[in-house]
């Protein structure tokens, strides 16, 4: 009985390496986004379609080995790849296009973060972290849906910092679950 939990946990800790790629990644797209020059509506739309779609393939990615929230990860992968070709298809739309697919994308983030902290608070020494961020998003997100005139800088510095949260919280993630693995494969050798 005792080994085939093992070799359960190992199923999921095996995979630590593909949330230290998915936070690196998270970590130079926020990079990116907050030394953007946001002045040209064409460029900055088409780096959030970019970004939104990337982000939505890696949340499809994540869903693939998730043992638990599947449909979480694909919900939220789904809506950021529509995010994205909308925002490629209309480039030249205004700001207020940009900033109302950005709003939209960080409240479901926000209300995924928080689901998915809950969810996991038992099991995950820093839920609270995720809990903080998605309570943030979801009232950056609200308050930026509320009003579609406001300055789309506000919303680009969001998500170049969330992104950053987003990249470090899978980085410490990938860690704990690789110092996982190495026990596991200590007591399964054992």
């Amino acid at each position: 009985m005792a080994a085939t939990t093992v070799a359960d946990d190992r199923d999921v800790t095996k995979h630590w390496w593909l949330f230290l790629v998915t936070g690196a990644l998270w970590i130079i797209f926020g990079f990116i986004v907050l030394s953007f020059d946001i002045t040209t509506v064409y460029a900055v739309a088409i780096f959030l379609g970019v970004g939104f779609i990337v982000g939505g393939i890696v949340e499809l990615g994540l869903a693939s080995v998730a043992e638990s929230g599947k449909w979480l990860y694909v919900t939220f992968g789904i809506i950021a790849i529509i995010a994205g070709i909308v925002a490629l298809v209309w480039p030249e739309q205004t700001f207020v296009v940009v900033a109302a697919i950005v709003a939209w994308l960080v409240l479901f983030a926000g209300i995924l973060d928080v689901v998915t902290s809950l969810a996991t608070r038992h099991d995950n020494d820093i839920w609270w972290l995720q809990l903080i961020l998605g309570g943030l998003e979801i009232a950056v997100g609200v308050w930026a849906i509320g009003y579609t005139g406001r300055s789309i800088a506000l919303l680009v510095i969001w998500v170049g910092v969330a992104a950053l949260f987003r990249g470090i919280s899978h980085i410490v993630l990938a860690f704990g679950l690789r110092g996982a693995d190495k026990q596991l494969r200590q007591v399964a050798t054992t």
